[in-house]
């Protein structure tokens, strides 16, 4: 798909997201939307796998770490054709399987996630493993930023940095916010990137909503025996007005005039770059 392809498919992909809120009565609503031009990028173009291959022992693997953010994922598992999407008006209904985190009950999801801070700890057990095994498998992370006041992921970032991973690569999804306030007033995790590099890690900055920088970073190789940090600079609420950068939002269903406000903005950015095409 190329970048713009991309774009278009956000649009989609948004509409399909808020509607499984709406449908839900439940979700988190700000991160989802923050993160999901990321997990586009990598189930599109970056992890190797797919439907046909989640058994593959030499597959790549992905966690997501922010597990509260799981509708985010299911609507891309979904559009990528890991199930079908009428399975996304069950999520967090009675005895539905799509439960409120990520669960393994789930065509590729890999492991179970929503405590935070586990994540990292697991995707460098799984590294490890990979390059024990001699398998080409390289294993990817999504972090909130919220998330790294958890002390395990700096021990887990201690670990990757003295086992010198270079096929890990962790992902924080830089949005500035979390559930109670400011990241910066609630648990300040600044000087980010420096706190990485003293880790011993390779820092890779990058716009988290560009398809061209994201799929750069995630592809190129860090240097050898280093893992890789994408500090992906997002927007939390992308792509509706009212959500951006706003708090409350973290946590939060639509009302239906709120639903109908966001319609009428996606819409109006799919015509836009519909007529992009055509110009």
């Amino acid at each position: 798909m190329t970048d713009h392809d991309l774009a278009l498919r956000a649009v989609k992909l948004r509409r399909r997201f808020l509607r499984l809120i709406v449908d839900a009565g439940a979700g988190h609503t700000g991160g989802g939307l923050s993160s999901m031009d990321i997990l586009q990028v990598l189930y599109r173009r970056v992890l190797r796998v797919t439907p046909d291959t989640v058994k593959d022992p030499n597959r790549d693997r992905f966690v997501q770490s922010k597990g509260h953010c799981v509708e985010a994922l299911y609507t891309v598992l979904a559009d990528c054709g890991y199930f079908e999407e009428a399975a996304l008006e069950t999520v967090c209904h009675y005895q539905s399987p799509f439960v409120g985190h990520p669960t393994r009950k789930i065509r590729g999801i890999e492991v179970n996630t929503g405590a935070l801070g586990h994540g990292l700890p697991i995707a460098v057990g799984m590294a490890l493993t990979a390059r024990m095994d001699e398998a080409p498998t390289r294993v990817f992370t999504l972090m909130g930023d919220g998330e790294l006041a958890e002390g395990s992921n700096w021990e887990a970032a201690q670990a990757a940095s003295h086992y010198r991973l270079d096929r890990l690569v962790a992902i924080l999804d830089h949005n500035r916010l979390q559930i109670t306030g400011k990241t910066r007033d609630v648990m300040s995790n600044e000087p980010l990137a420096d706190k990485w590099r003293a880790f011993g890690w390779h820092v890779c900055p990058v716009d988290g909503h560009d398809y061209a920088a994201l799929t750069e970073a995630l592809t190129a190789p860090p240097p050898e025996g280093q893992p890789l940090c994408i500090i992906a600079e997002t927007v939390k609420g992308k792509g509706i007005s009212f959500m951006e950068n706003v708090g409350k939002w973290h946590h939060g269903v639509p009302s239906p005039a709120e639903f109908a406000q966001a319609m009428v903005e996606l819409d109006a950015a799919d015509a836009a770059l519909s007529k992009e095409v055509s110009a």
